[in-house]
Protein backbone atom coordinates (compact mmCIF):
# COMPACT_ATOMS: atom_id res chain seq x y z
CA UNK A 1 0.00 0.00 0.00
CA UNK A 2 2.02 3.54 -1.14
CA UNK A 3 0.44 5.39 1.88
CA UNK A 4 1.70 2.93 4.26
CA UNK A 5 5.60 2.99 2.29
CA UNK A 6 5.33 7.02 1.60
CA UNK A 7 4.16 8.25 5.37
CA UNK A 8 8.06 8.06 6.95
CA UNK A 9 8.77 9.71 4.13
CA UNK A 10 6.36 12.54 4.40
CA UNK A 11 7.08 12.97 8.17
CA UNK A 12 10.44 14.36 7.38
CA UNK A 13 9.47 16.31 4.18
CA UNK A 14 6.93 18.26 6.61
CA UNK A 15 9.34 18.36 9.12
CA UNK A 16 11.76 20.75 6.40
CA UNK A 17 8.96 22.58 4.62
CA UNK A 18 8.06 23.64 8.25
CA UNK A 19 10.69 26.12 7.81
CA UNK A 20 13.14 25.80 4.60
CA UNK A 21 15.27 28.59 5.90
CA UNK A 22 15.60 27.39 9.26
CA UNK A 23 16.40 23.75 8.91
CA UNK A 24 20.48 23.85 8.04
CA UNK A 25 23.60 23.88 10.54
CA UNK A 26 23.77 27.65 11.22
CA UNK A 27 20.25 28.41 11.62
CA UNK A 28 19.36 25.18 13.96
CA UNK A 29 21.63 24.84 16.31
CA UNK A 30 19.57 23.04 18.91
CA UNK A 31 17.16 20.51 19.13
CA UNK A 32 14.67 19.51 22.16
CA UNK A 33 12.87 16.19 22.19
CA UNK A 34 9.49 15.89 24.81
CA UNK A 35 7.65 12.88 24.98
CA UNK A 36 7.13 9.11 25.85
CA UNK A 37 8.30 5.78 25.15
CA UNK A 38 8.13 6.82 21.28
CA UNK A 39 11.22 9.15 22.13
CA UNK A 40 12.46 7.83 25.63
CA UNK A 41 16.42 7.03 24.75
CA UNK A 42 17.50 6.57 28.28
CA UNK A 43 15.99 8.62 30.89
CA UNK A 44 14.10 5.88 33.02
CA UNK A 45 17.18 3.89 33.08
CA UNK A 46 17.38 4.54 36.81
CA UNK A 47 14.34 4.96 37.37
CA UNK A 48 12.14 2.73 39.49
CA UNK A 49 9.65 1.79 36.86
CA UNK A 50 8.32 -1.03 34.70
CA UNK A 51 8.71 0.89 31.89
CA UNK A 52 12.59 1.01 31.19
CA UNK A 53 14.14 -0.20 27.92
CA UNK A 54 18.12 -0.60 28.75
CA UNK A 55 18.40 -4.66 28.25
CA UNK A 56 17.82 -7.30 25.40
CA UNK A 57 16.48 -7.45 23.25
CA UNK A 58 15.87 -3.80 23.07
CA UNK A 59 18.91 -1.97 20.97
CA UNK A 60 19.63 -5.29 19.04
CA UNK A 61 20.66 -3.38 15.86
CA UNK A 62 21.53 -0.42 17.65
CA UNK A 63 25.50 0.03 17.59
CA UNK A 64 25.74 0.81 21.46
CA UNK A 65 23.24 -1.72 22.12
CA UNK A 66 20.28 -0.80 24.77
CA UNK A 67 20.55 2.45 26.06
CA UNK A 68 17.00 3.05 26.74
CA UNK A 69 15.21 3.75 23.56
CA UNK A 70 11.99 1.62 23.19
CA UNK A 71 12.99 0.21 19.95
CA UNK A 72 15.79 -2.37 18.03
CA UNK A 73 17.47 0.96 16.48
CA UNK A 74 17.16 4.37 16.47
CA UNK A 75 13.87 6.30 16.78
CA UNK A 76 12.17 8.44 14.75
CA UNK A 77 13.55 11.22 16.42
CA UNK A 78 17.42 10.26 16.11
CA UNK A 79 16.30 10.09 12.41
CA UNK A 80 15.55 13.52 11.97
CA UNK A 81 18.48 14.70 14.31
CA UNK A 82 20.96 13.30 11.76
CA UNK A 83 18.71 14.49 8.88
CA UNK A 84 19.61 18.15 10.70
CA UNK A 85 22.78 17.62 10.25
CA UNK A 86 24.04 16.59 14.03
CA UNK A 87 26.86 14.31 14.33
CA UNK A 88 25.90 12.45 17.36
CA UNK A 89 22.58 11.57 19.09
CA UNK A 90 20.60 14.17 21.38
CA UNK A 91 21.80 12.85 24.99
CA UNK A 92 19.22 12.18 27.59
CA UNK A 93 18.59 14.21 30.33
CA UNK A 94 19.63 12.31 32.65
CA UNK A 95 22.89 12.30 31.39
CA UNK A 96 23.27 15.36 29.99
CA UNK A 97 22.31 17.17 32.77
CA UNK A 98 25.61 19.66 34.22
CA UNK A 99 27.68 19.56 30.85
CA UNK A 100 27.99 21.46 28.13
CA UNK A 101 26.33 18.82 26.11
CA UNK A 102 22.85 20.60 26.20
CA UNK A 103 23.70 23.17 24.34
CA UNK A 104 23.28 21.43 21.27
CA UNK A 105 19.88 19.69 22.55
CA UNK A 106 18.33 17.98 25.26
CA UNK A 107 15.90 14.39 25.44
CA UNK A 108 12.97 14.98 28.01
CA UNK A 109 11.39 12.14 27.19
CA UNK A 110 9.99 9.49 29.73
CA UNK A 111 8.97 6.19 29.07
CA UNK A 112 4.74 5.85 30.59
CA UNK A 113 4.74 9.73 30.49
CA UNK A 114 1.86 11.54 29.68
CA UNK A 115 -0.17 15.30 29.57
CA UNK A 116 -1.54 14.20 32.60
CA UNK A 117 0.73 13.53 35.57
CA UNK A 118 -0.57 10.70 36.89
CA UNK A 119 -0.81 8.87 33.62
CA UNK A 120 1.02 5.85 33.55
CA UNK A 121 1.46 5.82 37.21
CA UNK A 122 0.86 2.46 37.73
CA UNK A 123 3.72 1.11 35.97
CA UNK A 124 6.21 3.51 38.21
CA UNK A 125 8.52 6.48 38.17
CA UNK A 126 8.02 8.39 35.27
CA UNK A 127 8.67 11.85 33.91
CA UNK A 128 5.16 13.80 32.77
CA UNK A 129 5.43 16.41 30.46
CA UNK A 130 5.23 18.79 33.70
CA UNK A 131 8.17 17.61 35.18
CA UNK A 132 9.99 17.70 31.46
CA UNK A 133 9.48 21.39 31.34
CA UNK A 134 10.78 22.06 34.78
CA UNK A 135 13.78 20.18 33.48
CA UNK A 136 13.97 22.28 30.51
CA UNK A 137 13.52 25.03 33.13
CA UNK A 138 17.17 23.89 34.30
CA UNK A 139 18.60 23.77 30.99
CA UNK A 140 18.21 27.01 30.15
CA UNK A 141 19.59 28.21 33.29
CA UNK A 142 22.76 26.25 32.64
CA UNK A 143 22.83 27.13 29.24
CA UNK A 144 22.65 31.31 30.51
CA UNK A 145 25.62 30.39 32.47
CA UNK A 146 27.48 28.94 29.75
CA UNK A 147 26.29 31.69 27.31
CA UNK A 148 27.37 34.67 30.08
CA UNK A 149 24.11 35.96 29.36
CA UNK A 150 19.92 36.18 28.66
CA UNK A 151 20.21 37.65 25.54
CA UNK A 152 22.44 35.54 23.86
CA UNK A 153 20.78 32.30 25.42
CA UNK A 154 17.36 33.45 24.23
CA UNK A 155 18.75 34.09 20.68
CA UNK A 156 19.52 30.60 21.12
CA UNK A 157 16.38 29.33 21.72
CA UNK A 158 14.29 31.14 19.36
CA UNK A 159 16.75 29.48 16.58
CA UNK A 160 16.24 26.13 18.03
CA UNK A 161 14.05 22.95 16.85
CA UNK A 162 12.01 21.53 19.54
CA UNK A 163 9.43 18.24 18.93
CA UNK A 164 6.69 16.98 21.02
CA UNK A 165 5.78 13.04 20.73
CA UNK A 166 3.18 12.49 23.64
CA UNK A 167 -0.43 11.94 24.56
CA UNK A 168 -0.55 7.66 24.02
CA UNK A 169 -0.24 6.93 27.93
CA UNK A 170 -2.92 9.52 28.53
CA UNK A 171 -5.41 7.03 27.10
CA UNK A 172 -3.22 3.49 26.99
CA UNK A 173 -2.31 4.00 30.30
CA UNK A 174 -5.00 6.18 32.01
CA UNK A 175 -8.21 6.44 30.03
CA UNK A 176 -8.68 2.83 29.26
CA UNK A 177 -7.34 1.61 32.06
CA UNK A 178 -10.21 1.69 34.72
CA UNK A 179 -9.37 -0.53 37.19
CA UNK A 180 -6.92 2.33 37.87
CA UNK A 181 -8.22 5.45 36.61
CA UNK A 182 -11.26 7.23 37.09
CA UNK A 183 -11.83 9.32 33.46
CA UNK A 184 -13.23 7.39 31.73
CA UNK A 185 -15.83 7.19 34.20
CA UNK A 186 -15.73 11.49 34.82
CA UNK A 187 -15.44 11.87 31.26
CA UNK A 188 -16.88 11.38 27.58
CA UNK A 189 -14.18 10.70 24.92
CA UNK A 190 -15.40 14.09 23.15
CA UNK A 191 -15.07 16.02 27.31
CA UNK A 192 -11.51 13.85 28.16
CA UNK A 193 -10.18 15.39 24.58
CA UNK A 194 -10.91 18.73 25.58
CA UNK A 195 -9.54 18.41 29.44
CA UNK A 196 -6.38 16.94 27.95
CA UNK A 197 -6.16 19.49 24.91
CA UNK A 198 -6.51 22.44 27.26
CA UNK A 199 -3.61 21.04 29.69
CA UNK A 200 -1.53 20.30 26.52
CA UNK A 201 -2.70 24.04 25.56
CA UNK A 202 -0.91 25.67 29.01
CA UNK A 203 2.42 23.10 28.27
CA UNK A 204 2.97 24.33 24.66
CA UNK A 205 2.41 28.05 25.35
CA UNK A 206 4.45 26.84 28.65
CA UNK A 207 7.37 26.16 26.68
CA UNK A 208 6.90 28.95 24.09
CA UNK A 209 7.55 31.47 26.74
CA UNK A 210 11.21 29.73 27.73
CA UNK A 211 12.19 30.63 24.07
CA UNK A 212 10.64 27.63 21.62
CA UNK A 213 9.61 29.37 18.15
CA UNK A 214 10.00 26.61 15.91
CA UNK A 215 7.77 23.82 16.96
CA UNK A 216 6.94 20.33 15.73
CA UNK A 217 3.92 18.18 17.52
CA UNK A 218 3.41 14.88 16.36
CA UNK A 219 -0.42 13.69 16.81
CA UNK A 220 -1.33 10.65 18.70
CA UNK A 221 -1.20 7.20 16.91
CA UNK A 222 -3.89 4.91 16.22
CA UNK A 223 -3.33 2.95 19.70
CA UNK A 224 -6.34 0.76 19.05
CA UNK A 225 -3.91 -1.19 16.50
CA UNK A 226 -1.27 -1.69 19.47
CA UNK A 227 -0.95 -5.56 20.24
CA UNK A 228 -1.58 -5.32 24.07
CA UNK A 229 -4.90 -3.36 23.01
CA UNK A 230 -5.59 -6.08 20.00
CA UNK A 231 -5.32 -8.48 22.69
CA UNK A 232 -8.21 -7.58 24.84
CA UNK A 233 -10.69 -7.74 22.08
CA UNK A 234 -11.30 -6.02 18.70
CA UNK A 235 -14.98 -7.68 18.32
CA UNK A 236 -14.12 -8.60 14.74
CA UNK A 237 -12.29 -5.83 13.47
CA UNK A 238 -8.67 -5.60 13.02
CA UNK A 239 -8.42 -2.94 15.29
CA UNK A 240 -10.25 -1.38 18.81
CA UNK A 241 -12.05 0.74 16.64
CA UNK A 242 -13.15 2.95 19.70
CA UNK A 243 -9.85 3.59 20.95
CA UNK A 244 -8.89 5.01 17.64
CA UNK A 245 -12.01 6.57 17.39
CA UNK A 246 -11.23 9.09 20.80
CA UNK A 247 -7.60 9.14 19.73
CA UNK A 248 -8.90 11.07 16.25
CA UNK A 249 -11.44 13.32 18.35
CA UNK A 250 -8.00 14.52 20.41
CA UNK A 251 -6.14 14.92 17.16
CA UNK A 252 -8.67 16.79 15.58
CA UNK A 253 -8.72 19.27 18.24
CA UNK A 254 -4.85 19.23 18.59
CA UNK A 255 -5.13 20.63 14.95
CA UNK A 256 -7.03 23.41 15.98
CA UNK A 257 -5.04 24.38 18.71
CA UNK A 258 -1.67 24.53 16.59
CA UNK A 259 -3.63 26.98 14.54
CA UNK A 260 -4.63 28.94 17.47
CA UNK A 261 -0.80 29.08 18.64
CA UNK A 262 0.29 29.80 15.03
CA UNK A 263 -2.37 32.95 15.00
CA UNK A 264 -2.19 34.23 18.55
CA UNK A 265 1.44 33.94 19.41
CA UNK A 266 4.23 36.32 18.16
CA UNK A 267 6.91 34.62 15.97
CA UNK A 268 5.53 31.00 16.81
CA UNK A 269 6.13 28.28 14.29
CA UNK A 270 3.75 25.28 15.44
CA UNK A 271 3.46 22.22 13.31
CA UNK A 272 0.54 19.66 13.66
CA UNK A 273 2.38 16.31 12.45
CA UNK A 274 0.23 13.16 12.12
CA UNK A 275 1.56 10.18 13.54
CA UNK A 276 0.16 7.86 11.56
CA UNK A 277 -3.22 7.12 9.32
CA UNK A 278 -5.33 5.61 11.73
CA UNK A 279 -7.47 3.41 8.73
CA UNK A 280 -6.46 0.05 10.30
CA UNK A 281 -5.30 -1.25 6.36
CA UNK A 282 -2.26 0.96 7.25
CA UNK A 283 -1.03 -1.78 9.95
CA UNK A 284 -2.01 -4.45 7.54
CA UNK A 285 0.07 -3.30 5.07
CA UNK A 286 3.18 -1.97 7.20
CA UNK A 287 4.96 -5.51 5.94
CA UNK A 288 4.01 -4.90 2.28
Amino acid sequence: MPFAIKTPILIFLIIFNFLPLALCASQVPCYFIFGDSGVDNGNNNQLNTDAKANYLPYGIDFPQGPTGRFTNGRTIVDIIGELLGFDSYIPPFATAQGTENIIKGVNYGSGAAGIRSESGEQQGDRISLDKQLINHNHTISHIAQLLGNESSTKNLLNKCLYLFEIGNNDYVNNYYRPEYYTTSDTYTTEEYATVLIQQYSQQLKTIYNYGARKVAIFGVGPIGCNPEEIARGTNGTSCVDYMNKAVDLFNDKLKLLVNELNNNLDGAKFLYINALDSDPSFHLNLGK
